[in-house]
């Protein structure tokens, strides 16, 4: 890999200007594993007139000349997938063999559904028959800012990254700068690929740096920001000045209702779901909210799989958990799981402190937490660690207020063989996804939530659409 302490602007790897130099640190290890540089106001002009200068030609590129591109970058992808692989593990503590498939996995599978539904977008429609001249057209939105989240590197800048550049669009990067290797890993991709200078550009930053300046920027046409929900609103409240586009995927605090009449995994899927990678998913089913004659028996079994569940180092192969990412994010947790004892929850597995024997690393215990009640912090709060709380219900209705009860909607998920009930429930659940017995979404399926888990969708038909302004025209001159 290129100098870590470099950026990529208008297709070159280039020195930033007066950098500030931050070490990577290896969760598993507390080490620092890389240095990079932060950028500066001038790194983040220099990358946004970049993008700027080459939106004119790129933006009238055709489909084929995108699509030619994105299938090369999707081989080169794949072919270093295990480099990938060990970027991602690294900086933000994803065991090996979840990085080699999931982390690493959800890139390739963005890739090729977004090159899938480019294929037969329609970026010229019809406005309908009985306006024969009228023509909507559907056009790049400019000049993106994105910005991304560590906890799913690949996934998230994928799922952005991919749809800008396959609308026209060109970009300015800014990846977490605790994650940022998997992203400069990511951009030698692109350069091999041959995308055109100016098109895509990178530059590391934190938030109150080049994050601010890219939301704030006169040039800058759209914000795509992944993250939580408090740097969310700061976002939005920068980019009103500039009356810029802002697309949010933000927090989430999932609800798994499971009713009597579950299915006998649907226990273990829940929390073998949490607890993935090591509780830092926003779509986490985190509330586990059980049908009274099913509770006790579903706390018993939520607490010795949770105390089954093995911790280990991010490098050894396996189906374990690994660490959290940082000091920072150890802390919260710790302090969340303290103030759940605290406030009179019932702590049934883990608990404070480091799994045993580990004295180093930011690894957390699995916690399960029973008699969760909604006044509590943990059922309020994103925790973003392996912590689950377990709340009984007795009615549909109760469930669905429970679970509706929150300023998240991002992913609810229902458990239960009554066909009738689970299509009433998911209609009532105020959330932008919802999972029914363990089904994931399926390819191109639209990611997003509701109220203060965001305003945007990725993914699919819905992802290029984001990235996409609509003009109308009437007028249009018949053929021939």
């Amino acid at each position: 890999m290129l100098d870590k302490r470099t950026f990529y602007i208008n297709g070159q790897w280039v020195d930033p200007i007066n950098p500030v130099e931050l070490e990577v640190i290896n969760p598993s290890t507390e080490e620092p594993c890389a240095t990079i540089a932060l950028g500066g106001q001038a790194d983040t002009d220099a990358a946004v007139a970049a993008a700027r200068s080459a939106f004119g030609d790129w933006s009238q590129s055709d489909r084929e000349q995108r699509l030619a591109l994105l299938e090369k970058l999707a081989e080169i992808y794949q072919a270093r997938s295990n480099e990938m692989a060990e970027a991602i593990s690294s900086e933000m503590g994803a065991p090996i063999s979840l990085a080699k498939t999931a982390q690493c996995g959800a890139g390739i599978w963005h890739i090729k559904n977004f090159i899938r539904a480019l294929k037969t977008f329609e970026f010229e429609r019809q406005l309908g028959p009985r306006a024969p001249n009228d023509r909507i057209l559907l056009e790049p939105v400019g000049v993106c800012g994105l910005i991304t989240p560590w906890n799913w590197p690949m996934n998230q800048i994928t799922l952005k990254v991919i749809p800008a550049l396959a609308t026209g669009c060109t970009l300015v990067l800014k990846p977490s700068e605790i994650s940022p290797l998997s992203a400069m890993l990511f951009t030698e991709m692109i350069d091999q690929a041959g995308f055109p200078p100016g098109v895509f550009n990178l530059v590391n930053g934190d938030g109150a740096g080049v994050g601010s300046q890219l939301t704030a920027h006169r040039d800058v046409d759209m914000i795509s920001f992944t993250g939580s929900t408090r740097a969310g609103i700061a976002i939005s409240k920068s980019a009103a000045d500039t009356v810029k586009r802002v697309s949010l995927e933000l927090g989430g605090k999932g609800a798994n209702l499971v009713f009597a009449d579950a299915d006998e995994n649907a226990i273990k899927r829940g929390l073998r779901h949490c607890f993935n990678n090591s509780g830092q998913s926003c779509n986490a089913p985190t509330r586990l909210l059980v049908q009274r004659p099913l509770y006790q028996q579903a706390v018993e079994t939520a607490a010795q799989l949770a105390e089954g569940t093995a911790v280990d180092h991010s490098a050894n192969e396996g189906r374990h958990i690994g660490p959290v990412v940082s000091q920072t994010q150890y802390d919260k947790i710790q302090r969340l799981i303290q103030q759940g004892i605290d406030e009179g929850a019932r702590l049934v597995a883990g608990g404070p402190g480091r799994p045993e024997g580990m004295d180093r690393g930011y690894f957390v215990r699995p916690t399960v937490f029973a008699d969760v009640g909604q006044d509590m912090q943990i059922a309020r709060e994103e925790i973003f660690g392996p912590v689950l709380s377990i709340t009984p219900f007795d009615s549909e209705e109760e469930a669905i207020t429970i679970a509706n009860d929150t300023v998240y909607g991002l992913t609810n998920y229902i458990q239960t063989q009554d066909s009738t009930r689970a299509k009433r429930v998911a209609r009532q659940l105020r959330s932008g996804m919802v999972e029914i017995n363990g089904h994931s979404p399926g390819a191109g399926s639209p990611f997003g939530g509701y109220k203060q888990s965001g305003n945007g969708r990725e993914g699919g038909v819905w992802g290029l659409e984001e990235f996409l302004e609509v003009k109308a025209v009437s007028g249009w001159p018949s053929e021939g």
